[in-house]
Formats: C-alpha cells, sequence, structure tokens
C-alpha cells in the first residue's frame, strides 16, 4: 500500500468516525429534550407516545379526584381542549383548581397523561411562559398574567 492511499485510508476512518460521534451525540441528546405541548396538540396527536414530555394548562375546577394515598387525578385544560393527568406523589404547595401548571411525563395507551413531576407556579402573578402564551393564544389568560422574561 502506497503512503498516499494509506494516509487517505486514516482520513476516511477519522471522518467515519467523527461522523458517527456526532449522530451517537446528536441521537442521545434528542431523547433528552423535553418539548412542550399544550392539551390542544395532545388530543391532535402532535405529542409523542413513549417520550417524555411537558404538558402545561389550567386546572379544571372540580377535576381533582384523590385517590389511595397520594394518587391524584384531574383535568388539564388550555380552552379547546382538556387532557386528563394521572399522577402519584405529593402535589407542589401551590397546586389547586384553577391555577396554571406544567407535568412532566408520558402518554399512556388510553391518552392519559402519567406524570412525574408536578410544578406549581410560585405566586399568583406568575405563570410558566409556555402556559401562558398558549392560554393567551386561546382567550383563556388569567387576569393577573406577567410574563416576567421581558
Amino acid at each position: 500500500m502506497t503512503p498516499r492511499r494509506r494516509r487517505m485510508l486514516w482520513i476516511g476512518l477519522l471522518l467515519l468516525g467523527i461522523g458517527l460521534a456526532a449522530f451517537l451525540g446528536l441521537r442521545a441528546f434528542q431523547k433528552n429534550l423535553l418539548y412542550f405541548y399544550t392539551p390542544s396538540q395532545i388530543v391532535s396527536g402532535e405529542a409523542p407516545h413513549g417520550y417524555s414530555f411537558r404538558v402545561g394548562g389550567l386546572v379544571v375546577k372540580g377535576s381533582v379526584k384523590r385517590g389511595d394515598g397520594v394518587k391524584v387525578a384531574f383535568d388539564l385544560t388550555d380552552g379547546p381542549a382538556t387532557v386528563g393527568v394521572s399522577y402519584e406523589g405529593i402535589l407542589p404547595d401551590l397546586f389547586r383548581e384553577g391555577q396554571g401548571i406544567i407535568a412532566i411525563g408520558q402518554l399512556d395507551n388510553n391518552g392519559v397523561f402519567v406524570a412525574g413531576e408536578v410544578l406549581a407556579k410560585h405566586d399568583e402573578n406568575y405563570m410558566p411562559p409556555e402556559v401562558g402564551e398558549a392560554l393567551k393564544k386561546n382567550g383563556r389568560i388569567e387576569p393577573n398574567y406577567k410574563d416576567y422574561r421581558k
């Protein structure tokens, strides 16, 4: 094998290795992203099955049902659509009906969002930006909503 061919072989293997490393890195990064979806997007089928994502909206008044121990089920809405949420754990102190929340979890086969974590807003004038934008878009914004990102 001539030196030129050997050098080309090494360069080809190096480029192949870099490409493989980039592919595997991007694939791992893609699986760890937490996208945000609204209840309308979940109902329309845009949300993925089998992957974790965030969903946000207002807890529907009268929908909170407590089960055995720390199991709780409630409905989440953005105005036009409502999705059922199931959660097993201790809810945040600020969680209550009519308030904006974000839940992190996955959809089950029945279309119920199984949350592993529930995040509630931290004061009466704040709402997570994604939830505020989704509700504003659907005309269901709370009167005291302030976007603190500005």
